[in-house]
């Protein structure tokens, strides 16, 4: 390992572990709230991770399912890491970490029933406070690929009725649910999250569903913190701890 790495347990999975790069974006609770969110269902037969960076997502769904992951990753670095979190958690047979840019993976890619991403959330524009760090500036702003290239992207990919699951921030909610009818991926489930529940909304859940029927479903909010600051228990079962109720 390089001073960049730091090798930490997967939150509460002991029997997981991930290397993060000290120079690199680190996953966050974004990460692990899509990672419980999205809909795996018995007819998705391959999952795909647009964005995966250090394969923290997943590493995530691999404690829920046993189905093939591809994680598709556009910086050279974040790959090299992502490989070797598979290879220390020994999952080379269920995860694959392809080095691709998004929109030119889904051009020969197969069908499959899951798409997954946590994406950039920035726009780029005049004003935009760009970071010095190449790795976190991909990773935060629409550099490489914005919200209609991830939409337009998963919607070429996805089976008849397959899913497509993102994370966002609300005030992005408008474009995303227009792009997503645009492409054909009707909206089905939307969570809000809050940090405590005397607070705005800062996290967006939704999924879709390619070729679906009309009928959005608002389900039950997520507060992510207590009062005094600590995790909710919904967000501590997420983490993999065994919560007494």
């Amino acid at each position: 390992m390089s001073d960049q790495e730091v090798l930490n347990y997967l939150l509460a999975y002991n029997n997981m572990k991930i290397i993060q790069r000290k120079d690199m974006f680190n996953f966050s609770l974004d990460t692990v709230l899509l990672a419980n969110f999205c809909t795996i269902t018995k007819d998705v037969k391959q999952i795909i991770d647009f964005g995966t960076n250090n394969a923290a997502i997943p590493l995530l769904l691999s404690q829920r399912t046993n189905r093939p992951i591809t994680g598709i990753e556009i910086q050279k670095e974040a790959v090299d890491l992502a490989i070797k979190n598979i290879e220390l958690n020994n999952l080379e047979t269920q995860i694959n970490i392809v080095h691709a840019d998004i929109t030119e993976y889904v051009k020969d890619a197969k069908k499959v029933g899951l798409v997954i991403c946590n994406p950039p959330f920035f726009k780029v524009d005049e004003d935009s406070n760009l970071n010095e760090n190449e790795y976190l500036t991909i990773a935060r702003h629409e550099i490489k690929i914005n919200l209609e290239g991830i939409i337009k992207s998963a919607a070429r990919i996805l089976d008849n009725k397959g899913k497509f699951a993102m994370v966002h921030r609300p005030d992005r909610m408008i474009d995303i649910l227009n792009l997503m009818q645009k492409y054909d991926i009707e909206p089905k489930r939307i969570r809000f999250v809050y940090p405590k529940i005397d607070r705005d909304s800062h996290v967006l859940l939704v999924e879709g569903m390619y070729k679906g029927k009309k009928g959005l479903k608002i389900e039950p909010p997520l507060y992510a913190h207590n009062a005094d600051g600590s995790y909710s228990n919904e967000v501590r079962k997420m983490f993999g701890e065994n919560i007494d109720e």
